[in-house]
């Protein structure tokens, strides 16, 4: 490992939120570099444009780095972490990712068995790109050694009592209400739809429930575009309900709603309110 007097950050992978958080390590002192092989022409122009440096391979990451960030969806946290391990890392890995309490302590498990140090992030927020938008929280041993690195910049970083699974456990139960009503809510239109009843009840939410019309027409387009991003996060929350034994069906069903609109990924015009519900229902 080769840090040449500055602390080195590899960070896996620079999506729209993972290079936010890239930029907050530079903020705050640190290298960042990153890995271009197999990476979108999106995720290039991204790590370019914060200055990110790049090693070419995932085995050129693992050998420079100090830290090791791992912000991607939820669903490849666990295969990534094994691809580091796998290389020999045994340094700080920090998995930021929407995963349940139970996904970060078998990758506790797997890092600690490999002589590394784990700490287990939760972010709450959008892309960290002004002030007061974005919360990492940290838990474990090496949580404040982590800190450091990141809190100079846009990023908030609050570092919180518990091991393996804590922040995870806080970014489940924060995102189980906020990403959890917003499929509801889009679930809920379709039904009106499919009823015959929508003008009707747009007609009672404006008397009795007025901001949920609002967030139906300017909420769930943003909804729709991260859907693709939300239904692992929805499958790994139904985990989290289940482990605790508590009733999953809700955030299983928001899966299916999120997985149905796949198709709006990133879309900057995707629709709300009731164009947006008519595509859960069947052709």
């Amino acid at each position: 490992m080769n840090d040449d007097g500055m602390t080195t950050i590899g960070l896996l992978h620079p999506g729209a939120m993972g290079s936010s958080i890239g930029a907050a390590a530079q903020a705050s002192g640190a290298r960042v570099v990153w890995v271009s092989e197999d990476r979108s022409e999106a995720t290039v122009a991204r790590a370019k444009a914060d200055g990110f440096e790049d090693v070419d391979w995932l085995n050129g990451l693992v050998n420079q780095s100090r830290i090791i960030l791992s912000v991607c969806p939820p669903e490849f946290a666990l295969e990534l972490a094994e691809e580091v391990c796998a290389l020999g890392y045994r340094g700080i890995y920090v998995d930021a990712n929407a995963i349940a309490p139970a996904t970060s302590r078998t990758i506790a498990e797997l890092v600690e068995r490999n002589h590394g140090s784990y700490v287990d992030g939760g972010i709450i927020g959008g892309p960290a790109r002004q002030p007061d938008t974005t919360r990492l929280y940290l838990a474990g041993a090496q949580a404040e050694f982590v800190a450091q690195f990141l809190d100079k910049g846009n990023l908030e970083v609050n570092c919180i009592e518990g091991d393996a699974g804590a922040a995870s456990a806080l970014k489940m139960a924060y995102a189980a209400w906020t990403k959890g009503t917003s499929a509801l809510l889009a679930d809920v239109i379709a039904l009106a739809l499919a009823e015959g009843v929508h003008d009707s009840l747009v007609a009672e939410w404006e008397r009795s429930q007025p901001g949920l019309l609002q967030r139906a027409e300017r909420g769930l387009p943003s909804a729709a575009a991260k859907a693709w991003r939300w239904v692992g996060e929805m499958e790994e929350i139904a985990a989290t309900f289940e482990a605790n034994g508590l009733p999953d069906g809700f955030h299983r069903a928001a899966a299916e709603v999120y997985r149905r609109l796949e198709q709006f990924k990133d879309d900057p015009n995707a629709p709300g309110g009731a164009e947006l519900a008519k595509h859960l229902l069947p052709d």
